[in-house]
């Protein structure tokens, strides 16, 4: 919540000087960095996924791995397609006075979109090391997978906020 600061609204504890627009443009700024890398890496993991089933060895695979494909190819177009909907958004409340409901529900659409992301990316560890090397292999790749996006996406994070807040540094 901001509180009136002499001429400025100034969010309690994070030692900036900003009005509220200020601080919505700055996240919303801060939403388009990550945007564009979430973009990109949700369009390349698609692409590849589009083109796997055009492969010579494709019709020889089994029913589980081509399931597995059928589903992670959904799986990519919706994280791709939910990773955009920001830019959709933006161009429906250009100029119409929304930067907070933007930014809020941008917000929400990248949480999403890297959730189904994870989903996506484990999900092609097992598929491409299934069909490369064996069951097991796309099983251990999986887990491995599944450890590196739990520890990197939520662990390090919670533990730097929480690390920030026994210092006492603004969160």
């Amino acid at each position: 919540m901001a509180v009136r600061d002499g001429e400025h609204d100034a969010v309690p504890g994070d030692g900036r000087d900003e009005t509220e627009t200020e601080r919505l443009d700055r996240n919303w700024n801060g939403l388009l960095q990550e945007l564009r890398i979430l973009q990109t890496g949700t369009q390349i993991l698609t692409g590849f996924l589009l083109t796997v089933a055009f492969q010579q060895r494709f019709p020889q695979l089994d029913a589980f791995p081509k399931t597995l494909y059928g589903v992670l190819v959904v799986l990519a177009a919706a994280s791709t397609i939910i990773a955009l909907a920001p830019v959709a958004l933006h161009r429906a409340l250009f100029r119409r006075r929304a930067m907070a409901d933007l930014v809020r529900i941008s917000h929400r659409l990248v949480r999403v979109s890297l959730g189904v992301t994870a989903v996506t990316t484990v999900g092609v560890v097992l598929l491409v090391l299934d069909v490369a090397i064996g069951p097991a292999a796309g099983v251990a790749g999986a887990a491995l997978a599944v450890l590196g996006l739990v520890g990197l996406w939520l662990v390090l994070p919670a533990r730097t906020v929480a690390g920030e807040s026994r210092r006492g540094t603004p969160v």
